[in-house]
């Protein structure tokens, strides 16, 4: 497993959907495997592989209080979202140095392939659903910072852009 490093925000694969995922390979769970290890090592709750620059539809979430409790998907996909919103203060190891409160349904149910290779379909609450949401924008093309403003975006972009040159 390695640890492996995030792409800037200026990249153009994290502007465009990601590739979908047709089997669960070897490969793919390396890839996993890897993500699991970066995304620990930031440390965050989530991670999409578009963010290290695999454009697969491939996301991991652990939002536990103990590590180890990753799941691992491809081709995540919202299928029901509660009414009830959540807010939570977002951000992305593209774009350091910065966050924002974004809000998104507090509860979905996801559809994906898991680890076997099977479809799976799993309810998340809380942080999970925020984290799962928040991937899943990734492979769709998007950040969170896509949820603001068009002015208040531009402000954190050039705050990142800032804080990464020191």
């Amino acid at each position: 497993m390695a640890s492996r490093a995030f792409i800037p925000y200026d990249d153009r694969r994290l502007h465009r959907p990601a590739e979908p995922v047709e089997t669960i390979t070897e490969t793919v769970r390396m890839i996993w495997d890897d993500m699991v290890e970066t995304m620990d090592a930031m440390p965050g709750v989530g991670l999409a592989a578009p963010q290290i620059g695999i454009m697969m539809r491939l996301a991991v979430v652990d939002a536990s209080d103990k590590r180890g409790q990753a799941v691992r998907m491809a081709n995540p996909e919202v299928l029901h979202a509660s009414v009830q919103m959540r807010k939570h203060e977002e951000a992305s190891p593209n774009l350091p140095g910065i966050s924002a409160p974004i809000e998104r349904p507090r509860a979905v149910t996801v559809r994906f392939l898991n680890e076997a290779g099977e479809m799976e379909d799993r309810d998340f609450v809380g942080l999970w659903a925020t984290s799962v949401q928040h991937q899943i924008d990734h492979l769709n093309g998007k950040m969170y910072v896509d949820h603001l403003s068009p002015l208040r975006r531009k402000m954190l972009v050039q705050k990142s852009k800032k804080l990464a040159k020191g």
